[in-house]
């Protein structure tokens, strides 16, 4: 078999065995009816029980996993008791179903609503899909669905993997990831990244390669290699062996001294103190939802305050960025969103949900600002989604009265992007969304195995939209305004220097990639970022656009990268 190429999207090279996700959960037949003697009262008690059962299980698996994981798991299990899941299925048990197809019907109907919406909703479709294989394997008295088994480390192949998957990967013994579906935004994609495991997506054939199969992974480049020969074998003794990076000493810098922070994208206080510790200047990036997912109602200030200045304790005197709930989509919110929207993903999702349902967004600002007068942080806020000017001078006032200083606006619609000017009269900053400018500037769900390659933040148009940005703030020439990126394209240390020679002032990541960031860019001056920069704004296609800068940047193939 000849080397099957997708979308690398974590570093590294390996070598080992395929193993393949076991089988999906068999389809219940068509006829099948109630079990005789059953009624459908019964029957229904039992797909409940099932259901609970299976969502105990998610939520148990949940609070012993890693944070990204564990809000996964979280999200999930909240599918598992889903009332309209679930009311769907004891209707067609009551028209005659048997139990099993009963709920593998009901949820076919689920996700297939939720795929016609796209974008984030989509994406839930995989999880109703998952949460039916699980209740079905539950009834039957099967294991649930999950990783293999294996006495020995091993690259994992498969079509997706689930949420409650990704979340459960071993990386002591899973080497690397290859799917044939997903994009470079995918669960898989973020949890490889979070782990530091090599990952290919996209990659068709993967679901092809027999199990036990050696196979050489390069997460760079996307090549996945059957019956590797020496040339892959010495590329992967060679990343093996290369030297360990230095870990991040706490100074993001080009080459000649030119200060870029490098910050660290957190979801709570316990990724604050893990951030802190491997050297983060700050957080770019603090993702308030951790506070709202999974409730019914709202939490109250209190809570707010406590959760918030956990994240701000680990940074003393250092700057933390606050996104401010970005709900809706992806992430809908009993007391705040409308599940009934026709397309959530360009609905009233993040800043519009106030207009939707007022109050929120304010009583978070007054969290905010409380949990900032009890901590040094030096604490910025912005709010997602915002489109035009005016939205962002209304944000700002609203910070104002709440007292917070530095308001801003995250510019991940393109309209943001090309008013730049405008919308940055109203605010003190801007940081860029790369995934969500992306997807939105592509027309590409960033989920879809097959449109990865247009879901890629080196897409001339997305870098020229960047740009954009950087030149709006710029023309403020009284009083220009520092522009970030916060998106996953700051943690491709190639693209890291194109985004800095492009003129982006800060760059936010996971923790993990810092090191990695940082050694790169201290090796090129700031004159040099700019040459590259322009080199990739001037490609006519995104694989040419990461070739030519990555031809230019040899320390990447140095150190693995």
């Amino acid at each position: 078999m000849t080397s099957i190429t997708g979308v690398g999207v974590s570093p590294g090279r390996v070598i080992g065995p395929v193993l393949q996700m076991p089988p999906a959960v068999a389809e219940p037949a068509p006829g099948a009816g109630l079990p005789d003697g059953a009624t459908a009262e019964e029957e229904a008690n039992r797909l409940r029980a099932a259901a609970k059962t299976v969502q105990a299980a998610l939520k148990d698996r949940a609070a012993v996993a890693r944070k990204e994981a564990a809000e996964v798991l979280q999200a999930t299990a909240l599918m598992a008791a889903d009332p309209m899941l679930l009311k769907s299925a004891v209707k067609l048990l009551e028209a005659g179903r048997g139990t099993e197809r009963a709920i593998w019907e009901a949820a076919e109907q689920v996700a297939e609503q939720l795929k016609s919406l796209g974008g984030y909703m989509a994406e839930r479709a995989t999880d109703v899909l998952d949460v039916r294989a699980r209740i079905v394997a539950e009834l039957r008295g099967e294991p649930a669905p999950g990783i293999p088994a294996s006495d020995v480390p091993f690259v994992l192949a498969a079509e997706d993997l689930a949420p409650a998957d990704t979340a459960t990967l071993d990386p002591a013994m899973v080497l690397a990831l290859v799917t044939s579906g997903g994009g470079p935004q995918s669960h898989t994609a973020i949890i490889a990244r979070s782990l530091g495991l090599p990952a290919v997506v996209a990659a068709t054939g993967a679901t092809e390669l027999a199990p036990g199969t050696e196979v050489f992974v390069d997460g760079a480049t996307g090549i996945v290699t059957p019956s590797p020969g020496e040339a892959e074998r010495g590329l992967a003794t060679a990343y093996a062996s290369r030297e360990p990076l230095q870990p991040f000493d706490g100074t993001g810098t080009t080459a000649d001294g030119h200060l870029v922070p490098l910050l660290s994208n957190v979801g709570g206080g316990a990724d604050a103190l893990a951030a802190a510790a491997l050297g983060a200047e700050g957080v770019g990036l603090l993702r308030t939802e951790f506070c709202f997912l999974n409730r019914d109602s709202e939490p109250t200030i209190d809570e707010q305050v406590a959760a918030y200045k956990a994240v701000f304790d680990a940074f003393p005197a250092k700057k933390v960025v606050v996104r401010t709930l970005d709900a809706g989509a992806d992430k809908p919110l009993p007391f705040l969103t409308d599940s009934t929207e026709p397309n959530p993903a360009l609905g009233v999702r993040g800043y519009r949900t106030d207009l939707a349902t007022p109050g929120v967004l304010e009583r978070q600002l007054q969290a905010i600002a409380t949990a900032a007068g009890q901590s040094e942080a030096e604490v910025w806020v912005m709010a997602p989604m915002i489109a035009t000017a005016e939205e962002a001078g209304r944000f700002a006032g609203l910070c104002h009265v709440a007292g917070l200083k530095t308001p801003g606006v995250m510019v991940e619609v393109p309209s943001a992007a090309v008013t730049a000017g405008s919308v940055l009269k109203r605010v003190d900053f801007a940081s860029i969304g790369t995934n969500d400018l992306t997807q939105y500037t592509m027309a590409a769900d960033r989920q879809l195995g097959p449109l990865a390659a247009l879901n890629d933040p080196w897409q001339p148009a997305v870098l020229h939209l960047v740009k954009a940005t950087v030149d709006g703030a710029a023309s403020l020439q009284e009083s220009p305004k520092p522009v970030g990126v916060c998106g996953e394209a700051a943690a491709d240390p190639a693209l890291a220097v194109v985004l800095v020679g492009l003129g982006i002032n800060s760059l936010s990541m996971s923790a993990r990639s810092l090191a990695a960031v940082a050694a790169v860019l201290r090796s090129v001056p700031l004159e040099r970022a700019r040459q590259l920069a322009a080199l990739a704004l001037d490609a006519d296609t995104a694989a040419e656009a990461r070739a030519a800068v990555r031809a230019e940047l040899p320390l990447l193939e140095t150190l693995g990268l």
